[in-house]
């Protein structure tokens, strides 16, 4: 057999040792905010049905779906006709795809649970997510989120305990972050005030990407989707409204004093800032009337959080959705929720260099190992020490002493223990702090208070 080199997809990784140490610091800080603030833990499948999947994140949304083929002979009842469209092709030949984001997952969990959980059930997921999308910097075909969601409340205080969650994770992170909110009320608002109600989803779909492609190209979408000149003169001054939040609120509200839903939006924005402000959060954050959240499943606030120090999208993003759950035969179930994005997490955390110096070290002491008669005097004390929550190992081989040295050097191993014939004498220990290079003498009994 031919040697194969080895590789794997484009937009996916191998986590080393140290990468895992550090990505595990962001999971477990997000993770303890998350239950500070009462929400429980679930996971779902990596794979949901097709059916489940499809048409929840709009066209392009779709295309972006790992999709999986069916086992077995799937192509034998297959119709011809059928390899001519590619949808009804899709459906002969897949049953199954891996999961595109936790949300859609999640609302599919609470309707097949609903009689088992409690409302308002609060929930948070830690898990991957696949997206065929093209390879780039912080953008990957498979990446974790961190989502944590409210269901079955319309309650804005669910919307104001997100921004003190997001503000709370960032903070512990030390990353300097705008949180940028809108509603889609208002984004519906604007659209019926142009003249184009329906074409709301078009819309919404074009400004979201106004940072990444620009005014002039956004524009020229509009008009590939049916907007005429008048309605897209009418959306400029939005676009480019800038100022305090009040006064954008006070601009947008003359702006869509004809549209009921709009001035909804304007109410429900003015009471979640009102929240906002009687908060003493860290974070910055302002009304982002371009920001839309390209999900078709968004019906009120939604939130985008990005680092002001680095050049990434956004880190963080979600909003509010009334009726996910009715897709799947349970209306008037209205849920917020917000997800991290904790690859674009990690990029931002090491291009600022902002990881404590401790974060990679795994292994607090490593004992020496000179031979079997020193090994068998420094096996229960490592054991003292692993009971104590000191995490710790012994070299398992007698090597020489600069491979042992070397081996804990390379893993940053911050004190070296030695027992040789002295020490096991006098019941003592060497410990050498591998950092400023001093060595102290403790009794068997001394060590767990040294550490």
């Amino acid at each position: 057999m031919a040697v194969q080199k080895p590789s794997i997809p484009r937009g996916m990784r191998d986590f080393g040792a140290n990468e895992m140490i550090k990505r595990n610091y962001i999971f477990d800080t997000i993770r303890s905010v998350f239950q500070l603030y009462g929400y429980q833990a679930i996971e779902t499948p990596t794979m949901e049905n097709l059916s489940t999947l499809m048409g929840k994140y709009g066209e392009e949304g779709d295309k972006l779906l790992f999709k999986v083929l069916n086992s077995g002979n799937y192509i034998e009842k297959v119709n011809e006709e059928n390899f001519a469209d590619f949808k009804k092709l899709t459906t002969q030949i897949s049953e199954k795809g891996l999961r595109y984001d936790l949300t859609v997952p999640f609302a599919r969990y609470v309707v097949m649970n609903r009689n088992e959980l409690t409302f308002p059930f609060k929930r948070y997921q830690i898990q991957p997510v696949w997206r065929a999308d093209k390879p780039q910097k912080g953008r990957y075909r498979e990446f974790y989120q961190c989502d944590v969601d409210v269901i079955g409340s319309n309650s804005l205080i669910n919307e104001l305990e997100l921004v003190n969650i997001t503000d709370s994770i960032f903070t512990k992170l030390n990353i300097n972050v705008i949180i940028k909110i809108n509603n889609r009320k208002v984004l519906a608002g604007i659209a019926e005030t142009i003249g184009f109600p329906e074409k709301i989803i078009d819309i919404t779909v074009a400004i979201d990407k106004l940072d990444k492609i620009g005014l002039q190209k956004v524009n020229e979408e509009l008009v590939q989707k049916g907007l005429d000149e008048n309605a897209i003169s009418k959306l400029q001054p939005i676009l480019e409204l800038r100022g305090s939040n009040f006064d954008k609120l006070n601009t947008i509200k003359n702006l869509l004093v004809d549209s009921a839903v709009g001035l909804k939006g304007i109410e429900e924005l003015q009471t979640l800032f009102n929240y906002i402000d009687s908060q003493e959060i860290k974070s910055g954050y302002e009304l982002d009337l371009t920001l839309a959240r390209g999900l078709n499943y968004y019906t009120g606030a939604i939130f985008e959080v990005k680092a002001k120090d680095a050049q990434i999208g956004s880190i963080s993003g979600g909003g509010r959705y009334d009726d996910l759950t009715g897709i799947f035969g349970m209306p008037d179930m209205s849920g917020v929720g917000i997800s991290f994005g904790a690859d674009r997490i990690y990029d931002v955390l090491t291009e600022l260099n902002l990881f404590p110096e401790n974060v990679a070290i795994s292994t607090k002491a490593m004992f020496i190992n000179f031979g079997e008669k020193e090994i068998n005097y420094c096996l229960p004390i490592a054991k003292i020490l692993r009971n104590r929550g000191i995490s710790s190992e012994i070299y398992p081989d007698s090597a020489k002493l600069k491979k042992q040295f070397s081996y804990a050097d390379a893993k940053k191993i911050p004190y070296v223990i030695i027992a040789g014939e002295q020490e096991i004498e006098n019941k003592t220990l060497k410990i050498k702090d591998m950092i400023s290079g001093t060595e102290t003498i403790v009794s068997i009994t001394e060590i767990e208070n040294f550490f």
